[in-house]
């Protein structure tokens, strides 16, 4: 398991190309066979036979902050807290730290998720950066307004500013097996991004098996989803190992029948530093090294980047510091 490199060595991959879609072709995925309990007894060896350790370690966590969506969702969110949260975006981790840890310059997380209105100051704040700023979009969290609605609400995202839309799928299209419904509703959508890349909420807590969840993952991909994404955060039951596994197999699927390679994104109830490890080891095991980059794998979370920046403290000073000396924002 000890194939990231120690800290500060980098790699660099070839960009991915774009998801064309596909046709909805139903014999890839209708008849397809999902076995429980041999899921969850894959997903439980995941936490307790991998071990990575010391420098090692650290480059998988540094790995893990790069590829973080962090994110506010609140009801209460003002340009204020954005800005705030971009500062951290810009600076995850304190100077002290990095010089430590022997970086040659400071990390940055993936993207900033926001709500579409506050999209403008994230903008803003990150101009110059890099970091894309993300938006979810279509009615989010239920996805339950008309598609008109929805589909203007993924532009108005992006004329704005947001270079990538995470959407969120009619779930009850998957619950009846409505599956041209719910590709005609995705292509549109993901013709509204344009160059925005798109990523899929499936909202896997809501689609009650595990064969719900890889077919609705098919559908996504074959309507020219660039990244498969759990969960709103929203939901009773968010990102689990199981359910991550199931989307990560279809769209290893996916991409051996079409070529193309599509981004996962596990969202909701990721917040420690274990957390990001497990599903990385995942992406790892399952889809090889290139799947741990940021433009093919990212986490939906917000607190998790503070309990990894005390774990890359204990790892630099040998001392667990409290929660307040790593402020979110």
């Amino acid at each position: 398991m000890n194939e990231l490199r120690p800290v500060g060595a980098a790699t660099r991959f070839a960009p991915v190309a774009r998801n064309a879609g596909t046709p909805l072709t139903l014999d890839w995925f209708e008849d397809v066979q999902v076995n429980l309990s041999a899921a969850e007894r894959r997903a439980a060896s995941i936490p307790t036979r991998r071990s990575v350790k010391k420098n090692y370690q650290a480059a998988w966590l540094v790995k893990a902050l790069q590829c973080i969506d962090l994110t506010t969702l609140a009801g209460d969110d003002t340009p204020g807290r954005v800005h705030r949260l971009c500062a951290k975006a810009k600076r995850p981790l304190r100077q002290d730290i990095v010089k430590g840890l022997g970086l040659a310059e400071m990390p940055t997380v993936g993207a900033v998720c926001v709500y579409p209105a506050m999209v403008a100051p994230a903008v803003k704040a990150l101009e110059g950066s890099g970091i894309p700023v993300a938006s979810v979009a279509t009615g989010f969290p239920a996805g339950l307004t008309p598609l008109p609605q929805r589909l203007a609400e993924i532009r108005y995202a992006v004329d704005q500013g947001a270079q990538e839309i995470d959407i969120v799928i009619h779930r009850a299209q998957v619950l009846l097996q409505d599956w041209t419904a719910l590709y005609d509703e995705v292509a549109a959508m993901r013709e509204a991004c344009g160059d925005a890349h798109m990523k899929a909420i499936l909202a896997t807590g809501d689609l009650k098996t595990l064969r719900n969840v890889y077919k609705a993952s098919m559908v996504a991909m074959q309507a020219g989803a660039d990244f498969i994404k759990t969960s709103t955060g929203k939901e009773d039951v968010n990102a689990t190992l199981p359910v991550s596994l199931t989307m990560v197999r279809a769209l290893r699927d996916y991409g051996e029948l079409t070529g193309f390679q599509i981004g996962f994104k596990p969202a909701g109830g990721l917040k420690t530093a274990k957390d990001a490890m497990n599903w990385l080891i995942l992406m790892k095991e399952e889809l090889g090294r290139r799947w741990l980059e940021p433009d093919l794998f990212r986490i939906g979370a917000s607190s998790m980047l503070g309990d990894i920046e005390r774990q890359l403290e204990h790892h630099v000073t040998g001392r667990y510091a409290a929660a307040s000396h790593q402020p979110l924002a």
